[in-house]
């Protein structure tokens, strides 16, 4: 049952063992949040601004895609520093995969995984439905409107931005935006607001489809159909190619941009079908 997810996991390996990656992306929200506060709390700037835009060491300048393209949509003069910012965040999540953002950096991550175990725990099913392909709609109205009005609008109202900002420098009424996210996942579309309209998860998606690092389900000769993985993945979709595609000559990797690299798959499974590997493991697979 979904309730029980994870409880052969947890006899099989362990408590610690199937939490690790879970417990290391917890480590890494915290870790990046605590950077930003070095400087205002310690006086010790490692990061220097928020998610949209730092700098690190107060030298090299990063900057959110999603956020530069939306200034630039709407007209405002860029400095290159800005420009360069986003050119090495998009490189970096391009190797590592885009949506690696949305699981271990996203500040509205561990409010949607609170609402996925909730609905879990209490058997919350919710019969609702939206299309993935509805963040895609959303990202182009966040570009479209900057466009048309001259303001990045949509910053208004990024419960990514809006938490982020309020966690550094006190958030006000934007924890109505971090509710509303937590009711909507729980009650009415399940990972709605991840899988289904965030559009930076889509941008990121986008920017990591051809990223080197990869889930793998290297050992699926091994898999019981406990489905375990299937219930706390955030994107459930994207497993069953390569787990149940050896038939159809699919290899192990999975391949879909919308894999945030969470490795919930690999904690969850008992027999350890799941391992973090490379994208080019499939064109092995084949040679050997």
């Amino acid at each position: 049952m979904i309730a029980m997810a994870g409880r052969d996991a947890i006899e099989a390996k362990g408590w610690l063992r199937s939490h690790r990656w879970l417990l290391l992306r917890r480590l890494t929200q915290v870790a990046v949040l605590g950077l930003f506060l070095l400087g205002p709390v310690g006086g010790f700037w490692i990061l220097k601004g928020n998610l949209s835009a730092s700098e690190l060491l107060q030298t090299v300048p990063l900057a959110d895609p999603f956020v530069t393209l939306q200034s630039l949509a709407a007209g405002h003069p860029l400095e290159a520093s800005a420009l360069i910012g986003m050119a090495l965040v998009s490189a970096f999540y391009a190797l590592v995969g885009g949506r690696v953002f949305c699981s271990w950096v996203c500040p509205v991550n561990p409010v949607t995984d609170l609402a996925a175990w909730a609905g879990r725990r209490w058997s919350i099913r919710p019969r609702h439905t939206l299309s993935r392909r509805l963040r895609f709609a959303v990202l182009g109205l966040a570009l479209l409107l900057p466009l048309l009005t001259g303001m990045v609008i949509w910053e208004l109202v990024n419960p990514v931005s809006q938490l982020h900002r309020g966690l550094l420098f006190g958030i006000g009424a934007g924890w109505l935006l971090v509710i509303a996210v937590f009711v909507f996942d729980l009650f009415y579309v399940p990972r709605g607001w991840c899988g289904h309209l965030c559009p930076m998860g889509a941008l990121y998606g986008l920017i990591g489809r051809a990223s080197l690092l990869r889930v793998k389900a290297t050992r699926r000769r091994a898999c019981y159909d406990c489905g375990d993985c299937f219930a706390v993945c955030p994107e459930p979709h994207v497993i069953k190619p390569a787990l149940k595609g050896e038939r159809r000559g699919q290899g192990p990797v999975i391949l879909s941009g919308d894999c945030t690299n969470c490795g919930r798959c690999i904690d969850i499974c008992s027999v350890d079908v799941f391992e973090f590997g490379s994208r080019f493991a499939n064109q092995m697979e084949k040679q050997s």
